[in-house]
């Protein structure tokens, strides 16, 4: 890693194919290795972050086009935005102080990806020049790229380290 720009992998598949899960369970691994993780996470639900009544809504609804809501040692950040921004500007514009930025979702970006499947639950294909770098199922996949079952968690850690955190 040559450059300041935060490498950023995406992890996409279909809804219950266990992004969540792989996700949850390889940001452990990673902060064991001394690295610092940001997770990006795509939903296309409405996702009300800031509640009706409270003080922040409340500034909001007067016109606030941002509000920052501290709490000891918490921060949420609510904007509101035209359209949805590419993933890579959240990354560059909001995202700092980490190694990584792993996102789940975002499977239409032009950014690095680890699809997630499970047998029974995707039958579509990812084909490589969707800038797959890496499989992650219960059942091998039959691509030119590394596979790692679903349970192997310090391999997909390790690939993740020597492609993206490596320096030199």
């Amino acid at each position: 890693m040559t450059s300041n720009v935060i490498p950023l992998v995406t992890f996409i598949g279909k809804s219950n194919s266990g992004k969540t899960t792989l996700l949850v369970r390889l940001i452990p691994e990673l902060k064991k290795k001394g690295y610092k993780v940001a997770t990006i996470k795509h939903t296309h639900h409405n996702v009300v972050i800031d509640k009706e009544g409270k003080d922040s809504w409340k500034h909001r609804q007067a016109g606030a086009d941002m509000t920052v809501l501290l709490s000891g040692t918490q921060m949420s950040y609510v904007k509101n935005l035209p359209e949805e921004p590419p993933l890579e500007l959240i990354r560059d514009k909001y995202v700092n102080d980490v190694d990584i930025v792993l996102a789940e979702g975002f499977k239409t970006c032009d950014m690095p990806k680890i699809w997630v499947f499970r047998a029974g639950n995707s039958p579509s294909i990812i084909n490589k020049r969707d800038n797959l770098i890496a499989v992650a199922s219960d059942e091998k996949a039959e691509l030119d790229v590394p596979w790692f079952h679903l349970d192997d968690i310090q391999s997909l850690a390790d690939f993740i380290e020597e492609r993206f955190l490596k320096k030199g």
